[in-house]
């Protein structure tokens, strides 16, 4: 059943969750006075109405495709994809396999009678008939190594279709086909109002000489970026920022990860194969065999997730927090808005990542906490957002549930998406191969989940066209002052 809870919600009101015991008015100078932002102060989202509880599957392993077949279709058709129509080959391929390999039992035990009354046949000096037994030991041989290699090649193209099928959306996600269909959360804080026309981040870039579109393009091509000066600082301290506020304040451990991965990696969180054509592979120097040995990281998720593959942690170990500063980088095939001036979207921009790796009955708590962690960041930067529950046709390829953030950004007159938090369930650990022992030894996948805590440069856009003053300079949040020394950018 979809949660339709949210779907009225009009994005021109404030709204605060149910669960909330408690509304707080916050008060932020801007340069002209005060914005005025209402904040729950329970981070919890509002429950769904009629949750439904009686079949919690989500793991797409492949006894659940089995015994869950039409669940398992169900499921993957709310996506809109057509993913569902790869269910009949997929257990054509698992029959195969299995058929196969019980085949080669069978002429094991098979192999192993007869092997021994070779031995009972040489002791009797019956040479002649021996022999035969040998010839047909071999034969039998001949049948298992075929039927294995048979079993081998249906295991590898059931393997490769598992990996092309995106997670289970959570039975309470709304049905929906595109962004137009996510519903409105909440809304916290209220537009600025201005006696001027606000300035786009591109204008005021560029009158206060923070970013060197031109040059930039010149040593890189379009999509990329040059920060210079009060910019290269301003990006400098919103990364300081955001990760001492999530390492002081929401308990996370930092870590700095490779910026380089391997394409296991890459599989284990579900960004290959799907997404192969739009991340950047690496070669050392000029020798093609190196090629897509190693890829630059499109997320810190894509190292920090996998910090644990192939592991068995202690029960007592979790929840793991981690959070890690990274550049990413995405080609974006065919994206909209690439090679276009601004920072909107481009091929490299910087992240900070929030990963959680936690017991499965603490999945979807864990995700409201992870929200309120990436809402922090905005509501001491003083910025108006909304947060938006993804339906099933807009979700990520590896989540279960998703929200996003988006800040307003006055100059480009819309929403931008700064956060994405999402939990994969046992998605990911699966793919990873990421267990933890219980207590009374049973190994289990915990849940994987991933959030930005936050985005730039989006964040860094908002930032700019929100507390842009009429003389053309830009008051800087107070949380930001100790980092850059400074209550105001001016030309």
């Amino acid at each position: 059943m979809a949660c339709t809870r949210h779907r009225g919600l009009k994005p021109t009101a404030t709204v605060i969750g149910r669960s909330a015991t408690k509304r707080a008015e916050a008060k932020f100078w801007n340069g002209r006075g005060f914005s005025r932002f209402t904040i729950a102060v329970s981070r919890r989202l509002p429950p769904c109405e009629n949750p439904r509880h009686s079949l919690n599957f989500r793991v797409l392993d492949i006894k659940l495709i089995r015994e869950k077949t039409d669940f398992v279709r169900s499921r993957l058709a709310t996506r809109g994809a057509g993913d569902e129509t790869k269910i009949d080959e997929l257990l054509k391929l698992d029959e195969q396999r299995r058929k196969s390999l019980a085949e080669v039992e069978t002429l094991k035990s098979l192999r192993n009678r007869v092997s021994k009354e070779i031995g009972a046949l040489m002791g009797q000096k019956k040479i002649a008939e021996a022999e035969a037994k040998k010839a047909e030991t071999k034969h039998l041989g001949e049948q298992i190594a075929a039927l294995d290699k048979q079993a081998d090649e249906a295991e590898a193209a059931r393997t490769a279709l598992m990996l092309q099928l995106p997670n289970l959306p959570h039975e309470t996600i709304p049905l929906g086909k595109t962004a137009e269909d996510n519903p409105v959360v909440r809304i916290i804080g209220e537009k600025t109002e201005y006696t001027f026309k606000p300035k786009t981040h591109v204008e005021l870039c560029e009158s206060l000489k923070l970013v060197d579109f031109a040059r930039a393009a010149k040593l890189s091509g379009s999509g990329f970026l040059l920060y210079t000066n009060w910019g290269a600082r301003l990006e400098r301290a919103l990364i300081q920022f955001l990760l001492d506020l999530h390492v002081t304040q929401h308990g996370y451990t930092e870590v700095s990860p490779p910026f380089m991965v391997g394409e296991h990696c890459l599989v284990g969180v579900g960004q290959f194969p799907k997404f192969k054509d739009q991340y950047y592979g690496v070669a050392e120097g000029d020798d093609p065999k190196n090629l897509g040995k190693l890829y630059l990281v499109p997320t810190a998720e894509t190292p920090v997730a996998n910090i644990h593959r192939e592991e068995i942690l202690p029960e007592r170990q979790l929840p793991v927090y981690y959070c890690a500063y990274t550049p990413c980088f995405r080609g974006e095939a065919g994206a909209a808005g690439v090679g276009t001036r601004g920072m909107i979207r481009v091929h490299q921009f910087d992240k900070v990542e929030l990963i959680k790796i936690v017991k499965p009955e603490n999945g979807y708590d864990e995700l409201e906490k992870m929200v309120g962690h990436a809402e922090k960041v905005l509501q001491l930067l003083g910025l108006h957002y909304r947060v938006i529950l993804l339906c099933t046709g807009d979700m990520g390829f590896g989540s279960a549930k998703t929200y996003d953030l988006e800040v307003w950004a006055p100059g480009q007159g819309s929403y931008l998406e700064v956060s994405s938090c999402s939990n994969c369930e046992d998605f990911q650990a699966r793919r990873m191969n990421l267990r933890f022992k219980t207590e009374a030894g049973e190994n289990r996948f915990p849940h994987v989940l991933n959030g930005s805590g936050t985005a730039l440069a989006r964040l860094f856009v908002a930032l700019l066209e929100t507390h842009q003053q009429a003389d053309g300079s830009v008051i800087i949040p107070q949380p930001l002052q100790p980092y850059l020394k400074t209550d105001r950018i001016s030309a």
